[in-house]
């Protein structure tokens, strides 16, 4: 199948519904970047390394690195995505799902956001193409339950591990920094920290543009006349466009989310904001090479608390936790109801 650019805007232009999804996609890869990814560069900020501006800009830098350069070495992510859910053999039906699928990401993570509360698209992707594909194919039928597997376990990955390597990780800095002058090392952190939140804006974009990538190239796949995307190969184009619109999102802003996860959850010093950068990227890093689809915001955030655990756990503000949890945790049932209603309105109407 043609899977170039040319090729994408004739569909777009001869498809209404095509183009519906391409706008929706790149609306979703844009709320992206300002909703989730000001979790890579919380800590920063609110330790004071680099003021809001800045270093939304540096992220938006390397969230387009990460989701160009990472899709190059391993799109394995972006497959999962697009093996997730079988739409049938209708792929107009096909399309009009995708749409109801992306609809509910805007909706809940959105009016999340209008909260200052972390959203996880991720899920809110995965929750909706999963509604959309029971609505279509009237039933669980259309789940691929063996890449399903890969998201509880990007799931579980995402919190435990992101804990237990930001509780690590804090403890080694503290044991190698013990006894150090703490004005020399306020200043080797202050550095050393813009290099994290860089290495986490870095991995957002590998695992978040990667998802979205996915999405956009089983849209183009439905357009022409495939129902899934098997021995298909992704455009340098596509990933370029994924890449410049979650980078337009992170230049955005998103300060609320950023006072959100770095200031009210865990009150962090300079090295402890290092830590959490640390272990979040590392961990994102192992998820991306094995092809596993997890949260960045599940990622940071547990880090974030494994990191204020080091002192003791009532550092934790579990108030901000429970509202993020309850998010997440309504993230599923929300977003796939969503989608499962949209899809099947939209069947009637188009």
């Amino acid at each position: 199948m043609d899977t170039s650019f040319a090729f994408f805007i004739r569909e777009a232009a001869s498809n209404p519904v095509l183009a519906v999804t391409i706008c929706l996609t790149l609306g979703v890869i844009f709320v992206n970047g300002w909703t989730d990814a000001p979790n890579a560069i919380a800590t920063c900020v609110t330790t004071r390394c680099l003021d809001v501006r800045a270093a939304i800009w540096m992220s938006a830098v390397f969230n387009f690195l990460g989701v160009f350069v990472m899709t190059q070495i391993n799109s394995s992510v972006a497959s999962t995505i697009s093996n997730m859910v079988d739409f049938g053999d209708n792929t107009q039906y096909a399309l009009i799902a995708l749409c109801a699928a992306l609809l509910s990401i805007v909706v809940y993570s959105v009016g999340a956001s209008w909260f200052g509360i972390p959203t996880s698209e991720s899920h809110s992707l995965i929750a909706g193409l999963s509604g959309a594909a029971i609505a279509i194919q009237q039933g669980i039928g259309g789940i691929n339950f063996e890449e399903w597997a890969k998201v509880l376990y990007g799931l579980v990955l995402s919190l435990a591990l992101g804990f237990f390597s930001g509780w690590i990780t804090g403890k080694l800095v503290t044991f190698l920094c013990w006894n150090k002058e703490r004005q020399k090392m306020n200043r080797f952190f202050k550095g050393a920290q813009i290099v994290g939140a860089a290495a986490m804006s870095f991995m957002h974009g590998a695992q978040d543009g990667q998802k979205f990538i996915g999405v956009l190239f089983l849209g183009l796949a439905f357009a022409g006349g495939r129902g899934s995307v098997e021995g298909m190969q992704i455009p340098v184009w596509l990933m370029l466009l994924c890449s410049v619109v979650m980078a337009a999102g992170t230049s955005v802003g998103g300060e609320k989310i950023i006072k959100s996860v770095g200031m009210d959850m865990v009150k962090l010093e300079r090295y402890q904001g290092f830590s959490a950068d640390v272990a979040g990227a590392g961990c994102l890093l192992l998820s991306s090479v094995f092809g596993i689809p997890v949260s960045t915001t599940h990622t940071k955030t547990s880090a974030i608390m494994g990191v204020g655990a080091v002192k003791r756990l009532s550092a934790i503000n579990f108030g901000v936790v429970r509202d993020m949890m309850l998010t997440w945790i309504f993230t599923f049932p929300g977003c796939g109801l969503i989608s499962f209603f949209m899809a099947k309105l939209f069947m009637v109407l188009f």
